[in-house]
């Protein structure tokens, strides 16, 4: 296994159908941020690449599930988690949510939501 397929084993893209066996069932042992986003939408891309540099440093101690909600029935999700703007951010453990955040944010914001909640990045 590559660096490269390493990092891209804690950030996945999951749907509607998956979202139990990929996100919630994982969440009981690895906290899991789900980024709910649609193409269309500006900071959604403006934060992706920031996410996945912010997921790099936790090392596997948090995944990444990303939600693209216009895709399929993916805005059930959304509605299921009463997401009013895109991107969110919804940090899963245990199966619960343990917080969340909307809007494009910076790398230091993402990396003191993901702090504040007990995760820590692989060097400390």
């Amino acid at each position: 296994m590559t660096t490269r397929d390493v990092k891209q084993s804690w950030i996945h893209s999951v749907n509607y159908e998956q979202f139990k066996s990929e996100v919630l069932q994982p969440s009981m042992d690895q906290p899991v941020l789900v980024d709910f986003w649609a193409e269309w939408c500006s900071p959604c891309l403006v934060i992706a690449p920031l996410l996945e540099r912010v997921i790099e440093e936790f090392a596997g101690a948090v995944w990444l599930a990303k939600v693209e909600v216009d895709v399929g029935e993916n805005m059930k999700l959304a509605g299921r988690y009463h997401v009013r703007g895109f991107p969110t951010l919804m940090l899963l453990n245990k199966g619960e949510e343990q917080g969340r955040f909307s809007g494009a944010r910076s790398v230091p914001y993402i990396r003191k939501f993901l702090e504040k909640h007990g995760i820590r990045t692989a060097a400390g």
